[in-house]
């Protein structure tokens, strides 16, 4: 098949210009279409107050004690493996994010 070369060539925003306004209206509904409808009491439920008394609830966590492999960064108070250790200051541990 033969190309002309020098015929201009049809972009999307042409083809956009084209379009009859019923089209674009169809579009548009299309488009918004799949948005989804929120029930603001779900959401309010799902809502805690700051102060809320929490005094009913458990911690679901599990806690574990600092491992012989482990330090506390001296600048950001973080638990870090010793293989994030950086260097000392003052004899005390600083990790690799607070060095650099």
């Amino acid at each position: 098949m033969a190309t002309d070369y020098d015929a201009p060539r049809r972009t999307e925003e042409s083809e956009i210009g084209e379009d009859s306004l019923e089209e674009l209206k169809a579009r548009r509904a299309e488009a918004q279409s799949g948005s989804v409808d929120v029930d603001e009491a779900d959401l309010a439920e799902s809502l805690e107050l700051p102060g809320a008394d929490l005094s009913g609830e458990e911690l679901t966590v599990r806690v574990l004690p600092m491992q012989d492999d482990e330090f506390r960064c001296v600048s950001c108070f973080l638990v870090h493996h010793r293989s994030q250790l950086a260097e000392t200051r003052d004899g005390e541990p600083l990790c690799r994010d607070c060095a650099a």
